[in-house]
């Protein structure tokens, strides 16, 4: 039992060109040294790239990207007596969008590009299509997971 009072979600405030709380959480999640209107801009330049290189709606675009992008399960580690399982379980909606935000933005980092824009549009695209970087972080976590089924009656 904690010590402390459990914590609120505060609700996020809409962005300004997309009325979008999610590409919010997206710009907070990304942000380096407080430099938020930075992000901002690298995220609306993305999506205006997106909007050339596909015939959809930028946002749309995004948020199929995200939902590709998002665990359905994965493992945590489990000590019963002497040996450590790794116990597939459920995730949470809020850690599932942010596991998913966190592989984005570091997939797009690791690639290599002509600036975090182009970078984070090209991996966008990807995980829309169901391929990239981020997207295999989710395939074998959730390959994972299924190899280890055989421990999900240690879940607590």
């Amino acid at each position: 039992m904690g010590r402390h009072k459990k914590s609120i979600n505060r609700p996020v405030m809409p962005d300004g060109k997309y009325n979008s709380p999610v590409i919010t959480k997206f710009v907070t999640r990304m942000m380096l040294d407080g430099k938020k209107q930075t992000c901002l801009n690298v995220v609306y330049d993305a999506l205006d790239k997106l909007k050339g290189k596909t015939d959809k709606e930028p946002l749309e675009v995004f948020l199929k990207a995200l939902d590709n992008v998002k665990p359905v399960v994965e493992v945590k580690s489990r000590r019963v007596g002497g040996a450590t399982y790794q116990v597939p379980v459920e995730i949470r909606d809020a850690r599932r969008e942010a596991l998913a935000m966190r592989w984005m933005i570091a997939a797009a980092r690791n690639r290599s590009g002509h600036g975090m824009a182009e970078t984070l549009s090209a991996e966008l695209l990807d995980a829309y299509n169901n391929t990239g970087t981020a997207y295999k972080k989710k395939e074998d976590m959730h390959k994972m997971a299924e190899a280890n089924k055989a421990f999900a009656h240690y879940r607590w």
